[in-house]
């Protein structure tokens, strides 16, 4: 092992090895609550390294995890004490942003929040906007095929990416960096790659479709007191504002009020006391039309008794203090923990009468003690779920997944809607995929890579 790492060092350079405690060092969760326990870990500053690397690892029979911002909550890039660990954090630049075709070129290592603000500089806009876009990468979020905020709009990372380069397992390059809209010539790997979690190949380089920036942005938070309403909020907005909904996020009063109220952390722009609150976002070209429109939507649903109450940002400054409320994660793990962090999704119509059945079986299954907390993007179907109770033992994190997720299967809906499937959800795949769907999918493994050396035990049961 020691010839290997000498060897990949001799491709990487001393910048590009770490090892010892440079490696166990290193969290291996957003939390920083464990430390990674790889043997080295590999920082590539090229796809021609990575490449090198990967050919050297194929013919050692050696394992390796790639890893991007930490952010995922499913153990996705969890190592072993005989991995190695891939990082593209030196390959994090942005390479190329061509503001008539709106595309970007960015490597894997790229923040998402530095693709964002370059987008910016052309009066362009990169869409996939997550809650941690300050450090997850443009490379994970391909690799977990992650939503955020504005998915209702603009759609998930799939929709946002034209081109990859991938290298796979074997040290072979695969650069198909699209930079068209329309191309159908045959097969559209990319597509393999995008949420295979990093089982199949490591992206390398990207090629990312950009959008207009808006010209003009409203942003409400309305209170609700019964999900019918909040369901008549959503389609009215759709109706009304058409493709310029962008945002549509729900908290249930579970959520908003230890948050926003009980925290401390935040001005409350609602007191208490309704049953749901929600995020509704504008973003249009008409700086004159929009938010005259935007305030007649709520006026009426307000007058019409759909919605309890609602305040309007007036800045930028209140819009993100909304929005602040709705991304404080950690306010949310202080308040929750512990418990087990759900990211799954359903049909918006079932979602009521989900929540309410989740509620009454936990309580009976966990007692009193039982602690839900329910918040997400609904509109496009994605709910995020926090349970848990007191005391927490060893058994009671199968029991509540089991509580979560089994009743999704007769909903149709899925055990994970953005964050993947890592290590935490495998064995529970079956309720979303057929065992068909399984299959096939071991069959691309198996050709992709033989020898499973790529992030093995991930993903598939």
């Amino acid at each position: 092992m020691t010839d290997l790492l000498e060897r990949i060092a001799d491709i990487v350079g001393p910048q590009g090895l770490l090892t010892g405690e440079d490696v166990s060092g290193r969290a291996a969760d957003f939390m920083g609550l464990t430390r990674v326990q790889a043997k080295a870990i590999v920082r590539p500053a090229s796809t021609e390294e990575l490449s090198a690397v990967m050919k050297l690892c194929h013919a050692a029979g050696q394992v390796v995890v790639p890893a991007g911002g930490n952010t995922g909550l499913v153990q996705g890039n969890l190592c072993t004490p005989d991995d190695i660990q891939i990082s593209l954090e030196r390959m994090r630049g942005i390479e190329e942003v061509d503001p008539v075709g709106r595309t970007m070129t960015v490597g894997a290592g790229c923040p998402g929040q530095a693709a964002q603000e370059a987008a910016l500089e052309y009066g362009l806009i990169f869409p996939v906007d997550w809650g941690a876009r300050g450090s997850a990468t443009i490379g994970g979020g391909i690799s977990t095929n992650a939503g955020g905020n504005s998915v209702v709009r603009y759609g998930m990372m799939r929709d946002s990416v034209l081109g990859l380069e991938v290298v796979l397992a074997d040290g072979t390059v695969i650069s198909a960096m699209n930079h068209l809209i329309k191309n159908n010539a045959a097969y559209d790997l990319k597509h393999l790659f995008i949420g295979s979690e990093g089982t199949l190949g490591i992206v390398t380089r990207a090629v990312l479709k950009l959008q207009p920036a808006p010209l003009s942005t409203s942003t409400a938070l309305v209170a609700l007191d019964s999900f019918d309403a909040v369901q008549t909020l959503f389609v009215e907005a759709g109706k009304r504002l058409g493709p310029g909904l962008t945002a549509f996020e729900v908290m249930w009063a579970n959520y908003y009020e230890p948050i926003a109220i009980g925290t401390g952390r935040h001005t409350p722009p609602l007191p208490g006391g309704h049953g749901f609150y929600v995020i509704v976002e504008l973003s249009g070209t008409d700086p004159d039309g929009d938010p005259p429109r935007f305030e007649a939507l709520l006026a009426d649903l307000i007058e019409r008794e759909v919605a309890a109450d609602a305040v309007l940002a007036a800045s930028q400054t209140q819009a993100a203090q909304i929005w602040a409320i709705r991304d404080d994660i950690e306010a949310l793990f202080h308040y929750a923990m512990p418990s087990v962090t759900f990211d799954v999704s359903l049909p918006i119509r079932t979602m009521d009468g989900y929540v309410t059945a989740l509620e009454a079986s936990a309580r009976a299954a966990l007692g009193e003690t039982m602690k839900l907390v329910v918040f997400g993007h609904m509109g496009d179907g994605n709910l995020h779920i926090l349970l848990g109770a007191q005391p927490f033992d060893a058994g009671m994190k199968h029991r509540i997944e089991e509580l979560v997720f089994t009743p999704l299967q007769a909903l149709g809906g899925s055990i994970s809607a953005e964050h993947g499937i890592g290590l935490e959800k495998r064995q529970w795949l079956h309720l979303s995929r057929s065992p068909e769907e399984l299959a096939l999918m071991r069959t691309l493994k198996a050709a992709m890579d033989p020898l499973g050396l790529l992030n093995p035990g991930k993903v598939l049961p």
